[in-house]
């Protein structure tokens, strides 16, 4: 998964301290695949993935539209190129100041998923389109999303209707089957409770036109993942199951499956110790830990594939830790990680598949860490 111009790059720059390296062609071949994969649904990069501005303009080029969970990341797509009219303000959460100014830069499709939304969009976007989320139990996700965002089908039928009498279109359902989803069938279930939602709605002459499927597609850690064409094919059985030949526009948001095996995180070993003379676990502390930007290795969800110059050698089981001085600072200790018995202070390790959700956890200076850094090649 380092690619040979991250190798390259990483031997003839030399970066100080801990960076992440992301490779632009692959996140054009990840691109290029999922278009082949869904050629029929409409592509929403998830910005909050990684908002790299070289990442933003490659896609924006190769035609991507875009999913946006602040005003501040709309700014940054338009920046990259893309039109108002390729943007959806995804966050089912928003001030309505910001749904003014995002309806200000031209902005009209938005996400919902309570009636108090519905009214802020009404009052601040009036005309614009929604679609409204519905809840999903998330299983088979190494990253569930299941609670916080969302409404039960009957709440979305609800809410859906009273947008229409507010003078809002209401345009379709969403829902997100949860991060790093590995079951290619996971969007069948969802996929019901979208049609059941349009069925209702349409009884009551409101005819929707589109479903939101959200993102899920995983990258490779340590375990093989579906190919993006095996996921178009199951989703695409799922809509003729549910939809019949008459399937609504669709769309897509890989924001991880995008750009996670395109970046590289560097980093270095600092300290190798033991808590006591008869410990069985070696703990191996690097420059890098949840508050620098490896925030999905709370509850050891996400295990990153970590590679080292000793790789080959013998291993044995290690905790895993960052540098701060937090004693949540730890990466992987409840399921030890194997690392080779010659590792040494002072050696450097490649994290391999973090192009996903790691600069943009690591916006904070913790301890005086800087936030990390990053390059785009």
């Amino acid at each position: 998964m380092t690619t040979q111009r991250i190798r390259d790059f990483l031997a003839t720059r030399r970066p100080d301290g801990p960076c992440l390296v992301v490779d632009l062609d692959v996140v054009r071949d990840n691109f290029q695949a999922f278009r082949h994969a869904m050629p029929d649904s409409a592509i929403y990069y998830a910005v909050k993935a990684n908002p790299a501005p070289e990442v933003l303009k490659l896609l924006a080029g190769l035609g991507s539209n875009f999913d946006c969970a602040s005003v501040a990341e709309i700014e940054m797509a338009l920046d990259a190129g893309a039109t108002a009219a390729r943007i959806s303000f995804g966050n089912t959460i928003k001030k309505e100041r910001d749904v003014a100014r995002a309806h200000a830069l031209g902005v009209s499709l938005f996400a919902v998923d309570s009636h108090e939304e519905v009214e802020k969009i009404s009052r601040a976007a009036p005309g614009a389109r929604v679609f409204c989320r519905v809840l999903t139990d998330g299983e088979g996700a190494e990253w569930p999303l299941s609670r916080k965002f969302g409404c039960v089908p009957q709440m979305a039928v609800d809410v859906l209707v009273y947008a229409h009498q507010l003078g809002l279109q209401s345009y379709g359902v969403s829902f997100h089957v949860g991060s790093q989803m590995t079951k290619v069938d996971a969007w069948d279930s969802a996929l019901a409770d979208a049609k059941r939602v349009f069925v209702s709605l349409a009884k009551q002459g409101i005819h929707l036109q589109m479903v939101n499927m959200g993102g899920g597609f995983p990258t490779k850690y340590l375990r093989d993942v579906p190919s993006a064409e095996a996921y178009g094919k199951s989703i695409y059985q799922a809509l003729r199951t549910h939809f019949g030949n008459q399937i609504p526009q669709t769309i897509i948001e890989p924001g991880r499956g995008m750009v996670g095996n395109a970046g590289v995180i560097k980093a270095e070993v600092v300290l190798i110790s033991k808590k006591s003379d008869n410990d069985d676990a070696r703990w191996v502390f690097l420059d890098i830990g949840k508050f620098g930007g490896l925030a999905e290795t709370m509850d050891e969800a996400i295990r990153y594939p970590i590679r080292t110059e000793h790789d080959g050698d013998e291993m044995e089981p290690c905790v895993i830790a960052g540098p701060t001085c937090d004693s949540a600072d730890v990466l992987y200790e409840k399921k030890l990680y194997p690392l080779p018995i010659s590792l040494s202070i002072g050696d450097e390790v490649l994290i391999e598949g973090t192009g996903a959700y790691t600069t943009t956890y690591s916006a904070v200076a913790f301890n005086g860490f800087e936030p990390l850094k990053a390059y785009v090649i």
